[in-house]
């Protein structure tokens, strides 16, 4: 008889995406109804998701940034009504300190910061005084992904200096995530090379989060761009983060990518 391990806690948990954006690459304009939003969050948490990810500025290379209040119209509203109907954390999306205080106010739990807390010089300080879990991501303008030639070392490095800003404003190292920054200022090959090899960024001594979903790599690597191939591809990255220790993974496709762990956890 097959033993029953479908008890067996699974290691990762799975942020869900919640994009209140007209213009996000994958699912932009699908969800700036706060109906629409609302619903979406609770189908993901009935899906699986640990977390809900709400971002409200978009950041493809080529979308236009918004203002700070534009930011707080979009995600503000969302946030409070998903704290009143959700027991998972809600996570804010932003590199810019005022909406992450704001967020925090209104009940958000986790700041995930695209700007790993150097595009804005207040994010530290808001950090570290919100007490919150806090993501910090790699990130460097676009059009120097060829300026690298070791780019597990640079994302370590500079991964070291956004830990190293955090830390010294006072944010409790036990609150940080890091995040290598899949898709950002980086080719398709360093991508790849930072997914496969995920597991040597554990030597700066935190949790990590990959957030590959959907991103173009994924699409180079199925060699396909419908919707199906890049959520299966996205699956293939959820597993074989689980495999590599990886603690957290940000994803579109919750049900999908909780369904494959399921199988994998039953299975081992």
């Amino acid at each position: 008889m097959v033993e029953n391990n479908f008890e067996r806690v699974i290691k990762m948990k799975i942020m869900g995406i919640l994009n209140v954006t007209p213009d996000s690459f994958s699912d932009g304009g699908q969800f700036v109804d706060i109906e629409r939003a609302v619903a979406r969050a609770l189908q993901m948490v009935a899906d699986g998701a640990d977390i809900i990810d709400i971002g409200g500025e978009s950041t493809r290379p080529d979308a236009e940034p918004v203002s700070t209040e534009v930011e707080l119209q979009r995600v503000i509203p969302v946030v409070k009504r998903l704290v009143a109907k959700l027991d998972v954390p809600i996570s804010i999306d932003t590199y810019k300190a005022e909406v992450a205080r704001q967020a925090i106010a209104a009940g958000a739990m986790i700041i995930n910061d695209v700007g790993g807390a150097k595009i804005d010089p207040d994010m530290p300080k808001i950090m570290a005084e919100s007490g919150a879990k806090v993501i910090l991501m790699h990130n460097r303008p676009h059009g120097e992904e060829k300026d690298c030639f070791d780019i597990l070392k640079q994302v370590q490095d500079e991964l070291q200096e956004s830990i190293d800003l955090a830390l010294q404003a006072g944010v409790k190292k036990a609150n940080i995530i890091i995040d290598p920054g899949i898709g950002f200022g980086k080719t398709p090959q360093q991508n790849i090379e930072l997914i496969r090899n995920i597991e040597k960024l554990q030597v700066l001594g935190f949790p990590i989060l990959l957030a590959a979903s959907r991103k173009r790599v994924i699409r180079a690597l199925t060699q396909a761009d419908d919707p199906l191939s890049t959520m299966l591809g996205t699956v293939a990255t959820t597993i074989h983060a689980y495999a590599k220790g990886v603690e957290m993974v940000r994803v579109h496709d919750v049900k999908e990518n909780k369904s494959a762990l399921n199988v994998l956890v039953g299975l081992s």
